[in-house]
């Protein structure tokens, strides 16, 4: 059983992934993965060659996700709606709580 990992996308607020790394979850930001400005299905790419949940606040995502199940999961939370601190412990929960594979081809909203 791997543990779950994180991509998150570029709107994002980098607090969150600084909160995660703190806790010794495995995150990646937009930057990180040099995607800056890369199209959402780079994105995508990118996360599922890595086994990578994406963390977004863009619904465009979800759209996607409805085509493509074999993603490895989609954590969304509208924009605005969740204060930092609040991401961070539902991402953590789901990390604590499921397994990538409980995750794959899902999407949770925070």
């Amino acid at each position: 059983m791997t543990a779950m990992r994180f991509h998150l996308d570029e709107h994002v607020a980098h607090a969150i992934a600084d909160g995660l790394r703190r806790r010794g979850i495995d995150v990646t930001t937009t930057a990180d993965a040099a995607l800056l400005s890369a199209a959402d299905d780079e994105h995508m790419a990118f996360a599922k060659r890595h086994g990578r949940v994406i963390v977004t606040q863009d619904t465009d995502f979800l759209r996607n996700a409805v085509n493509d199940s074999t993603h490895f999961g989609i954590a969304y939370y509208p924009h605005g709606k969740r204060a930092i601190g609040e991401v961070i412990r539902y991402l953590v929960l789901m990390h604590d709580a499921m397994t990538e594979d409980e995750m794959r081809g899902r999407i949770e909203y925070l």
